[in-house]
């Protein structure tokens, strides 16, 4: 096979111990265009996208054809922390790839010529302060960037078919815009380039061809425009309806009365953590002390200050922190659950000061603040069961005995969507989505005071994403005294919160009610990055590229 043939899957077939991951999937990757896979999470799409790599789960019995060009392919997953060597800078990740192609120049003339092609491939990826991130590491980097990272090496590759397994989830409005325009320009140079998403706006903007994936199958296949105003297929409607609405659809398990959204985090312990939990709701209008209070927060990653002088109340209720990726999002909640040592200031709970490190907390106050990673496939053990994993919450931080806390993981998991036999595999056979709300269970189980929510909702399809957010406004409305931080770059997602903050360059530049910040921003940061996706009724910012005209839509 030539470097002009297309990579391509004909009748392929996935499956573990009789059960099909992929059934029967066939398409073909046509250079200078963009094919999109769309589809719930766990239906097989990573699967689908990791077989032109012939990469498949252990134990996998794999039929049909693999048809791929004499030429590498790219490949940026989901999780971009599973590839990033954690023990080496990132200037010697890409310097590693960049090398390999100047092997033709002159020794003397290499140096230079790694260095502008490290460079410019940061800045295709949507990098252009790269070069400042160089003598970091992967996790003295957001999820954006990491993702971004990953992007850049795979553009050093030279490979001339691409794999993006959701290359905007974890972005900012302003960064997807922007990597959006990027891959439309790679599509143009000639790259054939196979996009798994569940961002519906990204792939209408993109995408010349769409198949929409159903449990291992292609349920429907057709151009954006054609499948977005006359879809056929019932799963087709679904998706497109919940990227259109807020609301829970019919047959879809998302709407909960009160006693079904206790089953998430119930009241069997009268005090959690480091406070008691109230007996009601109060008046929303009466004033609230603050669960936990940041004061004077300045955070650094070694040398370089990512967190400026950061003073934030957080109240019972939801909030949302919003901002660019790379602004120190992550970084603050980090320093909040005591995973990010090196900063001054401090962390109130409840009133008493909370200890800088994790392991200096105690079990009561590790209960009281619990995170759920944005990257929740490095966050479980892939040689255990995941069931198992998140009911040690219940056992080790409330002291519940083992079969009991099983019984309440197995009950928590239901209700977020996760059956008992797809919780009883390994983290592997667990699609990123499905794990996500794994780990939200896990954080649920420890009756937290605060919980902290790093873009979790950035990996589930459109379905998945609207019955959370509902499920997390039930929750709110169950359990009044829990304070809700939503680290998000979804304007839906931020919707929820009842206040909003915007970090900017590490700094508070605005926060308030949301209601008046979605009206009313006063920065222009927060105009852009809350404003209505394209398509849907806004006004596109002058300060960002039109997503749709990038590769002629």
């Amino acid at each position: 096979m030539n470097a002009t043939d297309s990579a391509g899957l004909q009748d392929l077939r996935v499956e573990i111990d009789g059960r099909a991951l992929v059934d029967g999937v066939s398409l073909r990757l046509v250079p200078g265009k963009i094919t999109a896979l769309i589809g719930a999470s766990g239906s097989g799409k990573t699967t689908t996208g990791l077989a032109l790599l012939h990469e498949y789960p252990p134990g996998a019995v794999v039929t049909g054809e693999v048809n791929v060009p004499d030429t590498l392919i790219g490949y940026v997953p989901q999780h971009p922390a599973t590839v990033l060597n954690p023990a080496r800078p990132v200037a010697a990740l890409l310097q590693d790839i960049a090398r390999t192609r100047v092997r033709h120049l002159p020794r003397r003339a290499r140096r230079s010529a790694i260095r502008q092609r490290v460079l410019r491939a940061l800045d295709q990826a949507q990098l252009p302060d790269g070069e400042s991130l160089l003598h970091r590491y992967p996790h003295q980097l957001s999820g954006g960037q990491q993702q971004r990272v990953v992007l850049a090496q795979a553009l050093l590759t030279g490979a001339t078919t691409l794999i993006a397994d959701e290359p905007t989830t974890g972005q900012d409005a302003l960064t997807k815009q922007q990597i959006t325009g990027q891959l439309a320009a790679l599509a143009r140079q000639g790259l054939a380039i196979l996009l798994l998403s569940h961002d519906l706006d990204v792939v209408h903007a993109l995408a010349d061809d769409v198949h929409v994936m159903r449990a291992g199958r292609i349920v429907e296949s057709g151009p954006p425009e054609r499948l977005r105003h006359a879809p056929r297929h019932p799963w087709t409607r679904e998706l497109l309806a919940a990227a259109d609405s807020a609301e829970p659809s019919e047959g879809v398990p998302a709407h909960r009365d009160a006693a079904t959204t206790d089953a998430l985090m119930t009241d069997d312990a009268a005090t959690t953590g480091a406070g008691t939990r109230r007996s009601g709701p109060e008046s929303p209008h009466a004033p609230q002390d603050p669960v936990l209070q940041v004061g004077a927060l300045t955070a650094r990653h070694g040398r370089s200050t990512v967190l400026h002088t950061t003073d934030l109340l957080l109240p019972p209720g939801c909030t949302a922190v919003v901002g660019r990726s790379g602004s120190g999002k992550t970084t603050l909640a980090r320093c909040l659950a005591g995973l990010h040592r090196t900063y001054d200031g401090e962390v109130l709970l409840d009133g008493a000061a909370l200890p800088r490190s994790l392991r200096d907390r105690t079990r009561e106050q590790l209960a009281a603040v619990q995170y759920v990673f944005q990257d929740a496939r490095s966050a479980f053990d892939e040689h255990r069961p995941v069931l198992d994993q998140v009911s040690r919450s219940a056992i080790r931080l409330r002291n519940v005995p083992a079969p009991e806390a099983l019984a309440d993981a197995e009950r928590t998991l239901g209700t977020l969507g996760l059956t008992t036999d797809l919780v009883r595999r390994k983290p592997a056979e667990l699609s990123g989505g499905e794990l996500q709300r794994a780990a939200l269970a896990r954080a649920l189980l420890a009756r937290p005071r605060v919980l902290l929510c790093d873009e979790i909702t950035s990996g589930l399809d459109t379905v998945a994403r609207r019955n959370l957010r509902t499920l997390l406004a039930d929750l709110l409305r169950t359990h009044p005294d829990l304070s809700l931080v939503l680290i998000t770059h979804d304007r839906d997602t931020a919707a929820l919160a009842a206040r909003t903050a915007v970090l900017d360059n590490g700094r508070l530049v605005e926060q308030g009610p949301t209601d008046q910040l979605l009206a009313d921003p006063r920065h222009p940061l927060t105009a852009s990055l809350l404003r209505p996706a394209p398509g849907r009724a806004a006004t596109p910012s002058a300060a960002s590229p039109d997503v749709g005209a990038a590769h002629g839509t």
